[in-house]
């Protein structure tokens, strides 16, 4: 199914039951064919590209090189659940949220951006997606926090290890400090 886009005669295609079958049908086991949604051809040229919906896809406008009409196609990266495996072993979906929860507790009272945490914590979510792991550890997570707040605020950088690491006592929270005077 498409609906007409009003440039130059085409149709912006409509993901269907019936169009989603059909595509799972052509992707599996082969490579995926882009095929013509007015003839079915399966090749086409790509007259013009660019990022839509904020930079997390690329718009497409294609021609058939059979039938010459023209269409429009969305690429998206596709993106796997995470899961993260907490420290009593049960899991549960990865939620930037609450990493970004976290670092706002830490930085409470100290002169962070919000934005700046909210950059921190995309760039852990796509460090993790990069990583291919689909099951992360809460210590793989804590760890990239850690090492992004240390560049940022000391201060909050000690908060979030000391909550983190679950320090029992002063001397263990020395150890840390001691360790970051070293590496100043």
């Amino acid at each position: 199914m498409c609906l007409p886009t009003g440039i130059g005669g085409g149709c912006a295609a409509i993901r269907t039951k019936e169009n989603s079958a059909r595509i799972a049908r052509q992707t599996v086991g082969g490579p995926k064919v882009m095929k013509c949604p007015f003839c079915g051809y399966s090749e086409s040229k790509v007259i013009d590209s660019r990022p839509a919906e904020e930079g997390t896809s690329i718009r497409r406008r294609r021609e058939c090189l059979s039938c010459t009409k023209r269409f429009t196609t969305y690429e998206t990266v596709e993106s796997l659940p995470m899961v993260v495996v907490k420290k009593d072993g049960s899991r549960q979906s990865f939620d930037r949220r609450k990493v970004l929860g976290g670092m706002i507790r830490a930085c409470e009272k100290r002169p962070v951006a919000l934005a700046e945490l909210e950059r921190i914590a995309e760039e852990i979510e796509q460090d993790l997606q990069n990583s291919m792991e689909r099951e992360i550890s809460t210590e793989a997570i804590g760890e990239r926090v850690m090492d992004r707040l240390r560049t940022v605020d000391q201060v909050a950088y000690v908060r979030f290890a000391s909550v983190y690491r679950q320090f029992k006592d002063i001397d263990t929270f020395m150890a840390e400090l001691n360790k970051l005077l070293k590496e100043k």
